[in-house]
């Protein structure tokens, strides 16, 4: 902690050498402008790297830059005035993934045959936020506050099975998967949820360049979620002992949570809780 603070200290006070110009001496503009844009990016590499530059030992003079949160969500912003400023981040992202193994093929006369299991698996999420900031200071060190809402959709996952081996009452009734060893499972859905978050932010940036600046930001707000149902599809002997039949079962129940507080780098807000690095242009 020590050695990042110092770190923090030494990119403030390299600046310091300088008047507190807000004008470079090729003409550049410290302070960002109405109609500029703005993204930020987790600060930690570039104070690992100082830390580097200084005999840090522990390993953090490398890394790559990164999201400023864990939902991975791309934060901006807009300057409609010189301290006024639109901000937005999405997060729009669906995945598929399919796994395969080999099984024995159980009607094969063939010694060693085989058939193939699958296993496929599909995912959705969707986060937008939207808000404004004010910012104060006539120097390079701005401070700033505002407001802003988050709207998020999905986070559930959908399953599908595809046995390489028929089912048949007589021959085969019951089946194992290959991929995971799910006994008879023929899908899996778990429903995604809704995500609905406002809160308040204040902060501070120091402009270490024309338009580049080191900061953070802390908020205030309240957030709701709710999580839909789960289900899973099997094929089992029906209760007469006669044929197969498909059962829907529900494995996991509705959620929901509330909660008022301060945050810290949530699902939703990207800037909150992190030291970021941010580029006008």
């Amino acid at each position: 902690m020590k050695k990042s603070i110092l770190a923090v200290a030494v990119l403030l006070g390299t600046t310091t050498a300088f008047a507190q110009d807000l004008t470079s001496k090729k003409g550049e503009s410290y302070l960002p402008e109405a109609g500029d844009w703005a993204v930020s990016i987790d600060a930690t590499p570039l104070l690992g790297y100082v830390q580097g530059i200084f005999g840090s030992n522990g390993g953090s003079s490398t890394g790559s830059w990164s999201f400023l949160n864990g939902s991975n969500t791309i934060t901006g912003k807009y300057f409609v005035a010189d301290d006024m400023a639109y901000r937005g981040g999405i997060n729009i992202g669906f995945g598929s993934v399919t796994e395969n193994a080999y099984v024995a093929d159980v009607v094969s006369s063939t010694p060693g045959a085989l058939v193939t299991d699958s296993k496929k698996t599909s995912t959705s999420q969707i986060f937008l936020t939207g808000g404004i900031e004010w910012r104060k200071g006539s120097t390079r060190l701005q401070g700033f506050y505002g407001g802003e809402l988050g709207l998020g959709f999905g986070g559930g996952s959908a399953t599908t099975y595809t046995y390489g081996n028929d089912y048949d009452f007589t021959t085969n009734p019951t089946q194992t998967h290959g991929v995971d060893g799910a006994t008879d499972v023929l899908a899996t859905q778990q429903k995604g949820g809704i995500m609905f978050g406002l809160r308040g932010f204040v902060g501070a940036e120091y402009f270490v360049l024309p338009k580049i600046a080191i900061g953070g930001e802390f908020g205030w707000g309240l957030g709701f979620a709710s999580t839909g149902e789960g289900t899973t599809d099997t094929k089992q002997v029906n209760s007469g002992g006669t044929a197969l039949e498909d059962v829907t079962n529900q494995t996991v129940a509705k959620s929901s949570s509330f909660g008022i507080g301060t945050d810290n780098a949530n699902s939703m807000f990207g800037p909150s809780g992190s030291l970021r690095l941010s580029f006008h242009f």
